[in-house]
This record gives C-alpha cells, structure tokens and sequence, in this order.
C-alpha cells in the first residue's frame, strides 16, 4: 500500500466556528478565489466531490463522484502549518504556540545577536515583502538581520544573498531555534532570504523553516518504527524537525512538488508520500492574489489528472490542507478554516461523503489504521467509509 498524501498549503473551505477569535470571520479561501477568477475550471477535483464539499463558483456537486469527499475542522489552537500538519499526524495542540504582535523581548535578541555576530533590525509583525523593501538597503549597509513576525508563531530571519550568505544565514536561524525554547518555543524559525537592489528586492526560493520537535511520537515515528517508508516532499520534514522522514525531498515550487510526485508515481513504492505544495499560501494567499491562487488551483488539477492514472491497486490520493489563507481578505495572514478532503484511487468507493470530521486527526488516525501501526491519542479513522 501507497498513499499520497497531498497538502495545498493554505486552501480553506470556510471558516470554522471559531474564527471570529482569530479575526477571520467570513474567510472562505476557495469561494472567494472561485468568484474572484469568475469560477474554477477543476474538471478532476470537480469529479472527486470537491462541489460537494461547499458550493463553489464554476465548480459542479456531481451527484455521483468518483471519489470520497468531506471536510476537516482543526481542533488545535492556532492556524499555522505546524500546527496543521502535527494534527494531522496525530498531535492536536490544547495551547497555541506563542506569537508576538509586539515585537520580541529585547533581552531576547541581545542574546541572539551575541550568537551570530550581527545585529538586528525591524522586530515587528509585518508582511515579508514589504519589510525587505522597507529595510532592505539599511540591512545591507549594515549587515544587521531584519527580523520580524506575523499573525503565527514564527521568528522569521530575512538577509540578501549578497550580504549574507546562505550559510551563515541558516545558522543563525538555526542558533535562534536552540534560544527560543520554553515561554518562548514558537512554532518555527524561517530563514527568509532575498535579493535584487533597492527598491526592487524579491524573495528568493532558498527559504529554510527550523520547526520544534514533536511533542510525542507522530504517525510518522511509528511508520517508521515498523519499517514503513515515509518520503516527504517540500517543507513536511522541517515542520517535524526531521523525526520520522526516511527520504526527504526539498522543493522550490508548485511547479516542483507536482513533478516529484508525478515521478515518485511512475516508480514501485509503498508507505507514505507526504507532500506540501506551498505557493498557494507563499505567493498568492500572503500577497492577496486571487488570480494567481486560481491559477495554482488549476495548475494542480490538471497535474492531478495525469497522478491518478499512474496509481496502482494499492495505492490512495488524499488531497487536503493545513489552515485557509484567504487572498481577498485584507489580511495578508492564514485564516481559520475547515480544509477539505479529497480522496481517490481503485480502492476508493466512489462518492463516499466523509461527512465533517471532528480533527485533522482522522488523517493520522486512518494511515495508522491503514497501515498497521499504533494510532495517534486523537482522531477517528475513516477507513471502513473509504473502502470500496
């Protein structure tokens, strides 16, 4: 057995009953993207129950789908992709990790800069393009980091290549992951690289996420633990600080992780591909492009529709996400949304409605049933519901 497991990072289907507590009521990513673009043209995801899951301009409720259709709710505190992604795998977090409107403790960044022999620069929630254009030539000048934040739980490190290198770059990030422990342990440190000149300054494909351990053993670990191969592709294995990845697959793009997957299915394997496609969220969600989030969509579907030929009879597709990030709203940060579930192979019985399952769990409780392993503390497996 072989499952793909396919993340579209950011793409939410409407907001969960809590949203109002994260400042995102009335976010509903796929809708908005859909009106935005005057409808989705997603004839694959359309043929496996997606206009089933919500009403979605230019996309049909095909009465019989051809694959098993539902939606999740994120039961963790939080919207960021840890925090997604550990649920998924069996971890649902009681407390969000930490986050910081206001800038980080100074006594905190004294001791980091202590470290890494550079000073720093900005400590404020901004949005990522903006802070470079803004700080940028004073960074260079000085060579001191430009740090800053968000709405999640992240230390993000943005430097020019030119300025400093990657290197040096990745190891202050990495010196920041060792302090920012305890009260302090946010999701991830991400090192954000630029380049380009003064006023022109664009984010390079060169980023690095250094996320907390797990706190428990994941459906990762166990598959592991049995000898089962777990291949991830694009940033899956920095969010698990590396633990339970037998091959790790780094990619720069949509574009990237398609093809590795594309080319994974035309190979022999068994176990779990984990895959994160994370320019829904990078280049469109954080940078409100409607339109090119469309465009992405679209993209994938048709990538899609040339995966699902190539799967053998043992083998499954499940297409979901880590929290919504809705481009038409006037945040530039994720929202707090159900994500969907898609799921399809030779096994899959056609147009099974998974209902809305009660956490991202299910995903891990379902491979760890699948497979045989220990199953996670949370979640409810679906299995029966999805064979044929």
């Amino acid at each position: 057995m072989r499952v793909f497991l396919v993340v579209l990072d950011g793409v939410g289907v409407g907001e969960l009953p809590d949203a109002d507590r994260y400042g995102d009521r009335g976010s509903h990513t796929l809708r908005h993207v859909a009106e935005a673009s005057g409808g989705l043209r997603v004839p694959v995801m359309e043929s496996l129950g997606l206009g089933r899951i919500e009403p979605l301009p230019g996309v049909r409720a095909i009465a019989e789908p051809r694959g098993a259709w539902g939606r999740l709710a994120e039961r963790s505190a939080g919207k960021d992709s840890t925090t997604g992604h550990w649920e998924m795998m069996g971890i649902v977090l009681e407390r969000a990790f930490p986050t910081y409107p206001d800038g980080f403790p100074l006594e905190l960044l004294e001791r980091w800069c202590e470290r890494v022999g550079r000073g720093w620069l900005g400590n404020v929630a901004a949005s990522g393009t903006e802070i470079i254009q803004r700080l940028g030539e004073e960074h260079q000048r000085s060579g001191r980091y430009i740090v800053y934040t968000s709405a999640d739980s992240v230390f993000q490190v943005a430097a020019h290549e030119h300025t400093v290198p990657l290197a040096e770059l990745y190891e202050a990030c990495r010196a920041a992951r060792a302090l920012l422990v305890g009260e302090h342990a946010v999701g991830r440190v991400i090192a954000r690289p630029f380049e380009g000149e003064p006023g022109s300054y664009r984010r390079t494909t060169n980023r690095r996420d250094f996320s907390l351990e797990p706190f428990e053993p994941t459906v990762l670990d166990r598959l592991i633990e049995r000898g089962r191969r777990v291949v991830t592709v694009g940033k899956v294995d920095d969010l698990f600080a590396g633990r339970g990845v037998s091959d790790a697959i780094h990619t720069k793009s949509n574009d990237e992780g398609e093809q590795v997957l594309l080319d994974l299915a035309r190979r022999p394997g068994e176990g779990l591909v984990f895959a994160n496609l994370v320019d829904f969220d990078t280049q469109y969600g954080h940078r409100n492009d409607p339109a090119g989030f469309a465009r992405a969509l679209e993209q994938f579907d048709e990538r899609l529709s040339q995966l699902l030929p190539r799967l053998r009879d043992d083998e499954m597709v499940w297409v979901t996400a880590d929290h919504g990030n809705d481009p038409t709203t006037p945040s530039t940060d994720h929202s707090r949304e159900y994500t969907p579930l898609l799921v399809a192979g030779p096994r899959v019985r056609a147009g099974a409605g998974l209902g809305t399952r009660a956490t991202f769990a299910d995903l891990g409780a379902t491979l760890a049933e699948l497979f045989g392993v220990t199953a996670p503390r949370s979640g409810t497996s679906f299995l029966q519901e999805l064979r044929a």
